[in-house]
């Protein structure tokens, strides 16, 4: 006759350890579950907005567009402040590792702040893909004061070098222009390309009409210091974007560095590409789009939820 006790206490082993793979997987799935909410929930934790920068500023203006095009956006705004201002917020969310979507692009110093950041994949190609930042001139330009045409014309360089200059007046606390002497000193050869075959003037003007980005002031700040050192009188006029591609369509001013194309700027291309030079990229790689903190775990636009 078999024992009953021993049938008894073996039973109720089995019970317990069929118990606590229940509780076990219960709790692996409540865990997955509380996970899969959280991400289903940035949304409403930043409160249906994206932090972004100045208005009329072509990321501006395509996140305005992104949001009329993406379901998953519908009942979205953008908060449109400035770069410094959203810059703070930025610090203050990773800081704390609150989730936080802000208008992102490169070359900025963000990127080398915050290496893990990430772009939200953009299925519907809103914001464009790789671009490049264009060179524009007047028209007449290029006859009139040849020099300046070529010595513009032949300037082009690389994301790094944009990104170093704008990380280094960050963490200094100097002025980018003065960085960017800095930088032009630094880097005899590369000037030399922009130069070469250029002759010297004496106090010939040229207006440089850029964005108030620290991007487009690193870029302004090389070739005003470059330009000078062949004798023109270089003015950088800082304005909003859409006065930079009005300004060299009425010939009030003779270039711009800082065309985001062929994405970002289209709009104020489109308007006035028959009245200007286009001379193509003097920086390739740049990019914009919607970006998060690496914590934050999605990877699409389309994880995102419209607002209910």
């Amino acid at each position: 006759m078999k024992n009953p006790i021993k049938k008894t206490f073996l039973f109720i082993g089995i019970a317990c350890a069929l118990f606590l793979t229940a509780c076990s997987s219960n709790d692996s799935k409540e865990e997955g579950q509380q996970e899969g909410d959280q991400a289903d929930n940035y949304s409403e934790m930043v409160e249906y907005t994206i932090t972004g920068i100045e208005p009329g500023a072509g990321i501006s203006v395509t996140t305005e567009r992104a949001i009329e095009e993406y379901e998953t956006l519908e009942g979205w705004s953008v908060e449109l402040s400035s770069t410094a201002a959203m810059m703070s917020e930025l610090d203050k969310a990773i800081e704390q590792e609150e989730p936080i979507i802000i208008t992102g692009w490169n070359p900025h110093w963000m990127f080398a702040k915050y290496p893990d950041m990430k772009y939200l994949d953009d299925s519907k190609e809103i914001y464009g893909g790789e671009e490049g930042i264009n060179t524009l001139t007047r028209l007449g330009l290029e006859e009139e004061n040849p020099e300046a045409y070529k010595l513009i014309n032949q300037f082009e360089w690389e994301v790094e070098d944009m990104e170093n200059i704008m990380y280094e007046a960050q963490e200094t606390g100097e002025e980018v222009e003065e960085v960017a002497k800095r930088w032009v000193a630094d880097n005899e050869e590369k000037v030399a390309v922009w130069t070469e075959g250029v002759n010297d003037v004496d106090g010939v003007e040229i207006e440089l009409v850029s964005t108030p980005w620290d991007s487009e002031r690193a870029s302004s700040g090389v070739v005003k210091e470059v330009m000078e050192q062949k004798g023109f009188q270089v003015t950088v006029t800082p304005v909003d974007v859409a006065i930079v591609f009005e300004s060299l369509a009425n010939g009030d001013a003779d270039a711009t560095l800082a065309a985001w194309l062929p994405a970002t700027h289209k709009d104020f291309y489109e308007k006035h590409k028959d009245e200007l030079i286009d001379l193509g990229p003097n920086l390739v790689g740049a990019k914009i789009g919607l970006v998060v903190p690496d914590y934050m775990d999605i990877d699409s636009i389309e994880d995102l939820q419209p607002k209910q």
